[in-house]
């Protein structure tokens, strides 16, 4: 992980990336203002008081693009027209995406034919993210359309933002669907999907990991 826009001596809050800061912040202020349910901000809540406590320092590798990276401007333009306050999530969002390195998951049981080409992650925190640690995930999960994302299972929790209009599943209940600025919550170890309509799929998700 390298360390180049960070001064020597700043403290670990202050190493984060200014931009992943404004995504948080923005992403945080969302959250709050949908008053998602006890799960939701119980779940929430602890990522965001980890983050607060400390950051994993700034890496400045450059970005990667994919296929379905073509999507991105059509969602985020649809965040920003919705009439549920996700604009200022969207234009940080916005200002981050060339640093961000999107990877495609390999294809699994009931995924779309088109699922390869049709999808991309990004994670901003965790392992393999923008900030590297191992206590939280956040990342993105952007779909073109008419794409279906594959049964899929962990044991941390996970909660949805979803930035454009998408459908989900858990378990064999039915597909539903939350909307655009909609939240939903995913319980420990459940099975759960996901799939695009008509429009592109965008949704940020986030995970408080199990010390």
């Amino acid at each position: 992980m390298s360390s180049g826009d960070c001064e020597p001596g700043e403290s670990r809050v202050s190493a984060r990336l200014p931009a992943l800061q404004k995504v948080l912040d923005a992403l945080r202020e969302a959250i709050e203002a949908r008053a998602p349910g006890p799960a939701i901000e119980k779940s929430t809540a602890r990522i965001f008081r980890a983050l607060a406590e400390q950051a994993a320092g700034c890496d400045t590798a450059p970005g990667q693009r994919l296929p379905a990276c073509q999507y991105w401007n059509e969602a985020l333009d649809h965040a920003r027209a919705a009439p549920c306050g996700l604009a200022a999530l969207a234009d940080a969002l916005q200002a981050l995406e060339p640093k961000l390195r999107w990877v495609q998951r390999p294809s699994e049981n009931q995924a779309s034919a088109n699922f390869s080409q049709g999808h991309a992650n990004a994670v901003l925190i965790g392992p393999t993210g923008l900030e590297q640690r191992n206590d939280v995930w956040i990342g993105l999960s952007l779909m073109a359309p008419l794409v279906r994302y594959p049964d899929h299972s962990h044991p941390p929790e996970e909660s949805y933002l979803l930035l454009s209009p998408g459908q989900f599943r858990q378990g064999d209940a039915p597909w539903f669907e939350p909307g655009t600025g909609g939240m939903l919550y995913t319980p420990p170890g459940i099975r759960h999907a996901m799939r695009s309509g008509p429009r592109p799929l965008l949704a940020i998700w986030c995970l408080p990991v199990p010390c």
